[in-house]
Protein backbone atom coordinates (compact mmCIF):
# COMPACT_ATOMS: atom_id res chain seq x y z
CA UNK A 1 0.00 0.00 0.00
CA UNK A 2 1.61 3.45 -0.57
CA UNK A 3 1.04 5.41 2.56
CA UNK A 4 3.03 8.65 1.18
CA UNK A 5 2.15 11.54 -0.97
CA UNK A 6 6.34 11.83 -1.67
CA UNK A 7 6.01 8.13 -3.13
CA UNK A 8 7.73 8.11 -6.67
CA UNK A 9 5.04 7.13 -8.72
CA UNK A 10 2.53 9.34 -6.79
CA UNK A 11 4.37 12.03 -7.95
CA UNK A 12 5.06 10.90 -11.44
CA UNK A 13 1.31 10.67 -12.05
CA UNK A 14 0.69 14.12 -10.11
CA UNK A 15 2.50 15.80 -13.16
CA UNK A 16 0.17 14.55 -15.26
CA UNK A 17 -2.63 17.18 -14.28
CA UNK A 18 -0.44 19.58 -16.20
CA UNK A 19 -0.58 19.65 -19.92
CA UNK A 20 3.04 20.22 -21.01
CA UNK A 21 3.74 16.45 -18.92
CA UNK A 22 0.84 15.28 -20.20
CA UNK A 23 2.51 16.41 -23.58
CA UNK A 24 5.43 15.39 -23.22
CA UNK A 25 4.92 11.31 -21.60
CA UNK A 26 1.68 11.08 -23.91
CA UNK A 27 0.17 9.91 -21.09
CA UNK A 28 -2.92 10.62 -19.08
CA UNK A 29 -4.72 10.73 -15.71
CA UNK A 30 -8.46 9.17 -15.47
CA UNK A 31 -10.19 9.88 -12.49
CA UNK A 32 -13.75 8.04 -11.65
CA UNK A 33 -14.57 4.25 -11.96
CA UNK A 34 -17.63 5.42 -14.59
CA UNK A 35 -14.29 6.85 -16.77
CA UNK A 36 -11.83 4.49 -16.23
CA UNK A 37 -14.42 1.40 -17.21
CA UNK A 38 -15.42 3.54 -20.47
CA UNK A 39 -12.22 3.92 -21.11
CA UNK A 40 -11.19 0.12 -20.73
CA UNK A 41 -14.26 -1.26 -22.72
CA UNK A 42 -13.47 1.13 -25.76
CA UNK A 43 -9.53 -0.42 -26.17
CA UNK A 44 -7.45 1.72 -23.65
CA UNK A 45 -4.77 0.51 -22.27
CA UNK A 46 -4.20 0.70 -18.72
CA UNK A 47 -0.72 1.46 -17.68
CA UNK A 48 -1.16 2.25 -14.08
CA UNK A 49 -4.21 2.05 -11.56
CA UNK A 50 -4.46 3.23 -7.56
CA UNK A 51 -7.36 2.93 -5.43
CA UNK A 52 -8.53 3.61 -2.08
CA UNK A 53 -7.94 0.56 0.15
CA UNK A 54 -10.97 -1.00 1.23
CA UNK A 55 -12.94 0.41 -1.77
CA UNK A 56 -13.29 -3.15 -3.46
CA UNK A 57 -15.01 -4.22 -0.25
CA UNK A 58 -17.89 -1.77 -0.39
CA UNK A 59 -18.37 -0.80 -3.94
CA UNK A 60 -19.35 -3.37 -6.43
CA UNK A 61 -18.04 -0.93 -9.81
CA UNK A 62 -14.87 -0.91 -8.13
CA UNK A 63 -14.55 -4.23 -7.04
CA UNK A 64 -15.20 -5.45 -10.78
CA UNK A 65 -12.77 -3.01 -12.32
CA UNK A 66 -10.04 -4.14 -10.34
CA UNK A 67 -10.69 -7.46 -11.00
CA UNK A 68 -10.69 -6.86 -14.62
CA UNK A 69 -7.74 -5.00 -15.02
CA UNK A 70 -5.93 -7.68 -12.61
CA UNK A 71 -7.02 -10.07 -15.19
CA UNK A 72 -5.25 -8.93 -17.82
CA UNK A 73 -1.53 -8.52 -15.97
CA UNK A 74 -2.08 -4.96 -14.45
CA UNK A 75 -1.41 -5.31 -10.72
CA UNK A 76 -3.59 -2.68 -8.77
CA UNK A 77 -2.16 -0.67 -5.75
CA UNK A 78 -3.96 0.30 -2.75
CA UNK A 79 -3.39 3.75 -1.10
CA UNK A 80 -4.33 5.56 1.60
CA UNK A 81 -7.09 8.21 1.52
CA UNK A 82 -4.35 10.91 1.66
CA UNK A 83 -3.20 9.54 -1.09
CA UNK A 84 -6.04 9.40 -2.92
CA UNK A 85 -7.05 12.75 -2.58
CA UNK A 86 -3.86 14.18 -3.84
CA UNK A 87 -4.30 12.24 -7.23
CA UNK A 88 -7.68 13.28 -7.24
CA UNK A 89 -8.83 16.76 -8.62
CA UNK A 90 -12.54 16.27 -7.97
CA UNK A 91 -14.29 17.28 -4.45
CA UNK A 92 -16.09 14.15 -4.04
CA UNK A 93 -12.85 11.25 -5.50
CA UNK A 94 -14.63 7.87 -6.41
CA UNK A 95 -11.53 6.51 -4.90
CA UNK A 96 -10.10 4.87 -8.41
CA UNK A 97 -7.92 6.36 -10.49
CA UNK A 98 -5.56 5.05 -13.60
CA UNK A 99 -2.61 5.93 -16.12
CA UNK A 100 -2.95 5.61 -19.67
CA UNK A 101 -1.54 6.38 -23.10
CA UNK A 102 -3.32 9.70 -24.78
CA UNK A 103 -5.63 7.94 -27.65
CA UNK A 104 -4.93 9.04 -30.87
CA UNK A 105 -7.88 7.11 -32.25
CA UNK A 106 -7.45 6.62 -36.83
CA UNK A 107 -9.50 8.73 -38.75
CA UNK A 108 -12.29 7.79 -40.90
CA UNK A 109 -11.65 7.95 -44.55
CA UNK A 110 -13.66 10.06 -45.96
CA UNK A 111 -14.61 12.31 -43.02
CA UNK A 112 -18.60 13.65 -43.37
CA UNK A 113 -19.16 15.41 -40.50
CA UNK A 114 -16.28 17.20 -38.85
CA UNK A 115 -17.03 19.31 -35.41
CA UNK A 116 -14.29 21.80 -35.23
CA UNK A 117 -14.15 23.81 -31.44
CA UNK A 118 -13.16 27.16 -32.04
CA UNK A 119 -11.70 29.18 -29.26
CA UNK A 120 -14.07 27.05 -26.96
CA UNK A 121 -12.31 27.35 -23.22
CA UNK A 122 -15.04 26.09 -20.94
CA UNK A 123 -14.13 22.48 -19.93
CA UNK A 124 -17.86 21.44 -19.35
CA UNK A 125 -18.81 22.65 -22.88
CA UNK A 126 -15.69 21.17 -24.60
CA UNK A 127 -16.69 17.65 -23.19
CA UNK A 128 -20.58 18.45 -23.38
CA UNK A 129 -19.19 18.73 -26.97
CA UNK A 130 -17.65 15.92 -27.81
CA UNK A 131 -19.98 13.71 -26.08
CA UNK A 132 -22.57 14.60 -28.24
CA UNK A 133 -20.50 14.65 -31.00
CA UNK A 134 -20.20 11.17 -30.34
CA UNK A 135 -23.55 10.20 -30.25
CA UNK A 136 -24.90 12.33 -33.53
CA UNK A 137 -21.93 10.50 -35.42
CA UNK A 138 -19.19 13.21 -35.96
CA UNK A 139 -16.03 11.40 -37.59
CA UNK A 140 -13.53 14.08 -36.14
CA UNK A 141 -13.30 16.55 -33.86
CA UNK A 142 -11.20 19.39 -34.61
CA UNK A 143 -9.49 21.48 -31.50
CA UNK A 144 -9.04 24.77 -33.35
CA UNK A 145 -6.28 27.59 -31.79
CA UNK A 146 -7.37 28.85 -27.71
CA UNK A 147 -9.92 25.91 -27.62
CA UNK A 148 -9.10 24.09 -24.11
CA UNK A 149 -6.81 21.27 -23.75
CA UNK A 150 -9.08 17.83 -24.81
CA UNK A 151 -7.52 15.70 -22.09
CA UNK A 152 -8.01 18.94 -19.08
CA UNK A 153 -9.42 16.49 -16.50
CA UNK A 154 -12.75 18.66 -16.65
CA UNK A 155 -13.00 17.53 -19.87
CA UNK A 156 -12.22 14.23 -19.80
CA UNK A 157 -14.91 13.83 -16.81
CA UNK A 158 -17.73 16.12 -19.03
CA UNK A 159 -17.02 13.90 -22.27
CA UNK A 160 -18.02 10.75 -20.28
CA UNK A 161 -15.45 8.05 -22.86
CA UNK A 162 -15.95 9.60 -26.19
CA UNK A 163 -11.69 10.71 -25.98
CA UNK A 164 -11.37 7.41 -26.82
CA UNK A 165 -14.21 6.25 -29.26
CA UNK A 166 -13.65 9.55 -31.68
CA UNK A 167 -11.00 10.77 -32.95
CA UNK A 168 -9.74 14.21 -32.42
CA UNK A 169 -7.01 16.25 -33.27
CA UNK A 170 -5.57 19.40 -31.73
CA UNK A 171 -4.17 22.31 -34.30
CA UNK A 172 -1.91 24.53 -33.86
CA UNK A 173 -3.39 26.99 -35.90
CA UNK A 174 -5.86 27.34 -38.74
CA UNK A 175 -3.51 26.09 -41.48
CA UNK A 176 -3.48 22.63 -40.15
CA UNK A 177 -7.20 23.24 -39.40
CA UNK A 178 -7.89 23.59 -43.15
CA UNK A 179 -5.11 21.25 -43.63
CA UNK A 180 -7.50 18.76 -41.76
CA UNK A 181 -10.70 19.68 -43.74
CA UNK A 182 -9.76 18.99 -46.83
CA UNK A 183 -12.29 19.91 -49.42
CA UNK A 184 -15.60 19.68 -47.94
CA UNK A 185 -18.38 20.80 -49.52
CA UNK A 186 -20.10 23.18 -46.63
CA UNK A 187 -18.95 24.54 -43.46
CA UNK A 188 -20.87 26.04 -41.43
CA UNK A 189 -21.03 28.24 -37.80
CA UNK A 190 -23.20 28.36 -35.31
CA UNK A 191 -24.09 32.08 -34.97
CA UNK A 192 -27.47 33.59 -33.18
CA UNK A 193 -27.33 36.48 -35.62
CA UNK A 194 -27.40 34.38 -38.83
CA UNK A 195 -30.25 34.10 -41.22
CA UNK A 196 -30.60 30.90 -42.08
CA UNK A 197 -31.89 28.45 -39.92
CA UNK A 198 -29.92 24.99 -38.90
CA UNK A 199 -32.69 22.61 -40.23
CA UNK A 200 -32.59 24.37 -43.36
CA UNK A 201 -29.70 22.51 -44.07
CA UNK A 202 -29.20 19.58 -46.12
CA UNK A 203 -26.72 17.48 -44.02
CA UNK A 204 -27.06 14.45 -45.19
CA UNK A 205 -24.13 16.51 -47.56
CA UNK A 206 -20.27 16.04 -46.52
CA UNK A 207 -20.57 19.20 -43.89
CA UNK A 208 -18.43 21.03 -41.06
CA UNK A 209 -19.73 22.41 -37.89
CA UNK A 210 -17.76 25.28 -36.09
CA UNK A 211 -19.35 26.03 -32.90
CA UNK A 212 -17.53 29.28 -30.98
CA UNK A 213 -17.04 29.59 -27.64
CA UNK A 214 -19.34 31.66 -24.83
CA UNK A 215 -17.49 35.20 -24.83
CA UNK A 216 -17.25 36.34 -28.54
CA UNK A 217 -18.00 33.26 -30.75
CA UNK A 218 -16.08 32.03 -33.76
CA UNK A 219 -13.34 33.58 -34.52
CA UNK A 220 -12.46 35.58 -38.05
CA UNK A 221 -10.74 33.12 -39.73
CA UNK A 222 -13.82 30.41 -38.85
CA UNK A 223 -16.15 32.72 -40.47
CA UNK A 224 -14.46 33.73 -43.61
CA UNK A 225 -14.71 30.01 -44.53
CA UNK A 226 -18.19 29.51 -43.58
CA UNK A 227 -21.64 30.52 -43.59
CA UNK A 228 -23.60 31.29 -40.57
CA UNK A 229 -26.33 28.88 -38.94
CA UNK A 230 -29.14 30.07 -36.42
CA UNK A 231 -31.25 28.16 -34.03
CA UNK A 232 -35.15 29.81 -34.14
CA UNK A 233 -36.04 30.48 -30.55
CA UNK A 234 -38.78 31.98 -28.76
CA UNK A 235 -39.17 33.79 -25.49
CA UNK A 236 -36.78 36.87 -25.94
CA UNK A 237 -34.10 34.62 -25.62
CA UNK A 238 -30.58 35.65 -26.77
CA UNK A 239 -28.77 32.71 -27.64
CA UNK A 240 -27.44 29.11 -25.92
CA UNK A 241 -24.60 28.17 -24.61
CA UNK A 242 -21.86 26.53 -26.80
CA UNK A 243 -22.57 23.29 -25.94
CA UNK A 244 -26.00 23.32 -26.33
CA UNK A 245 -26.70 25.13 -29.64
CA UNK A 246 -23.92 22.57 -31.14
CA UNK A 247 -25.79 19.79 -29.37
CA UNK A 248 -28.89 20.76 -31.04
CA UNK A 249 -27.34 21.15 -34.59
CA UNK A 250 -25.27 17.87 -34.50
CA UNK A 251 -28.60 16.03 -33.62
CA UNK A 252 -30.60 17.56 -36.54
CA UNK A 253 -27.48 16.25 -39.24
CA UNK A 254 -28.26 13.21 -37.24
CA UNK A 255 -31.71 12.82 -37.64
CA UNK A 256 -31.57 13.91 -41.37
CA UNK A 257 -28.87 11.33 -42.00
CA UNK A 258 -30.95 8.84 -40.24
CA UNK A 259 -34.24 9.70 -41.85
CA UNK A 260 -32.31 9.31 -45.49
CA UNK A 261 -30.39 6.17 -45.10
CA UNK A 262 -32.12 2.76 -46.27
Amino acid sequence: MITSTTNARIKEARKLHKRRYRQQTGRLLLEGITLIEDARQAGAELLQLFYLSGIEERNDSARRLLAAAEATGLQATPCTAPVMAALCTTVSPQGVVAVCPIPELDLKTPSTLILVLDAVRDPGNAGTLLRSAQASGVDLVLFAPETVDPFNDKVLRSAMGAHFRLPLRVCADWDQVEAQLGALPQVFVADAAAGQAYDMVNWCQPSVLVVGGEASGAGPRARSLANGLSIPMLGNVESLNAAMAGSVILFEAARQRRASAP
